[in-house]
């Protein structure tokens, strides 16, 4: 497993949560939603991810995305 595919294991994850708990909580969930979105985003034109580079400090070996 290698810091590329975990983030988008994470960030797939954030978004269903999130999509079910507007469902059971609170419409206002879908925000965490967007900002997920957003990220992946600026991350496809940029290469920062904060999340890649947390599970890089943590020692997962990375991947040729986010290197």
């Amino acid at each position: 497993m290698n810091v590329d595919r975990l983030v988008f294991r994470i960030a797939g994850l954030f978004v269903l949560a999130s999509l079910l708990l507007s469902q059971l909580h609170s419409v206002y969930w879908l925000w965490f939603t967007a900002f997920v979105g957003i990220n992946m985003f600026q991350a496809s034109f940029t290469g920062f991810c904060p999340m890649a580079i947390l599970l890089k400090r943590v020692g997962i070996e990375t991947g040729c995305a986010f290197k």
